[in-house]
């Protein structure tokens, strides 16, 4: 099955100077996969031209007159810019032109734009922002990262209906195990929000591992870490703050003299695998979950490299029906009137 990926060309930091590129390479890569670049077309050709790529049947432009920049409040960039790249990206899922949509724009506007425009799945009362962790035996998936500062215990059962889902469509595990985030692994601890999810995601369908703790994220004890959007957000930035101190802090000691300088150059094969194993860039691509439709929103920093893993995140995600998988669940959960 061809799969289409609309492209919000003109997003993040770089813009069509990252996205391009990305596509172009990304194409080389599967070729039973076609990319819409949606941006103001002049900058996009003038791009196009400089990386040798040519307009054919598996790529073409969709021109947008607007841009939603990373300091747009959501509400201007859904109310003011009805023409933005971002818009028409999402609004060629909603069509069907395309089954994916990435973008490395702002993030309250892209998430804000989607709801608005493809709606919520039936039985999901929240979108939730899942991402991939690193771990001793891999990757972890982690939701939410920031979408929802105060959720329910239902949200919660929700987010952990929807994480399942997607580890279940891309990593093809039939029963992924599924986290709570507290304070402690005994059901007494935590607030009773956490207390209630424990039981309500303890009766599902889900293979329910029970509480974990801010370490067990990295040991990688479970497939599917499920909290809310504050605690989610504040556990990845302190993650990110906590791996660029200990890049710095091994770059001052290998600095400090002759000798370690010495010792840097005979480590250089084992800090360089050290330094591929944790790179973020492999990790870039997080997926907006409970809309009808795909959306993946990529750093908005992110090189050509990792914008490539956005794109591909965003092709798996519609190539192994990660929608339809959560409506069957959401389906077991609630009946069959919530499908």
């Amino acid at each position: 099955m061809d799969i289409t990926v609309a492209i919000d060309a003109m997003g993040g930091d770089h813009g069509p100077h990252v996205t391009v590129p990305a596509a172009l390479a990304y194409l080389q890569r599967d070729p039973e996969v076609n990319i819409v670049l949606v941006g103001l077309s002049e900058v996009v050709e003038a791009e196009l031209r400089a990386h040798n790529g040519n307009i054919g049947p598996r790529l073409r432009i969709h021109h947008a007159s607007e841009v939603v920049t990373m300091d747009d409040p959501p509400a201007l960039a859904m109310r003011n810019k009805k023409d933005s790249s971002m818009r028409i990206a999402v609004s060629l899922v909603k069509s069907g032109e395309a089954h994916a949509c990435v973008s490395a724009g702002n993030t309250g506007a892209l998430m804000a734009i989607s709801r608005f425009v493809l709606k919520m799945l039936p039985g999901i009362e929240r979108p939730a922002i899942a991402s991939m962790l690193p771990t001793l035996h891999g990757h972890t998936h982690v939701l939410d990262l920031g979408a929802n500062v105060d959720c329910t215990a239902n949200h919660l059962l929700q987010f952990g209906i929807m994480g399942a889902m997607l580890v279940s469509a891309v990593e093809h595990k039939e029963k992924p195990s599924v986290g709570l985030l507290n304070i402690g692994e005994e059901d007494i601890k935590g607030n009773e929000v956490v207390k209630q999810a424990a039981g309500l995601l303890r009766n599902s369908h889900l293979n329910f591992y029970g509480n974990v703790e801010g370490d067990d994220i990295y040991k990688g004890t479970v497939d599917v870490v499920v909290c809310d959007g504050f605690v989610g957000n504040v556990a990845l930035k302190a993650s990110e703050g906590l791996a660029q101190m200990l890049g710095t802090f091994l770059k001052q000691e290998f600095k400090r003299n002759w000798l370690t300088k010495l010792s840097a150059i005979i480590a250089y094969p084992v800090l360089n695998a050290f330094k591929k194993r944790v790179d973020h860039r492999r990790y870039n691509g997080a997926s907006l979950l409970g809309l009808k439709g795909v959306v993946v929103k990529s750093h908005g920093s992110a090189d050509v490299f990792s914008f490539g893993f956005a794109i591909d995140r965003a092709v798996q995600e519609a190539r192994n029906g990660v929608l339809r998988r959560i409506n069957e669940q959401v389906s077991l959960l609630y009946g069959e009137g919530a499908a």
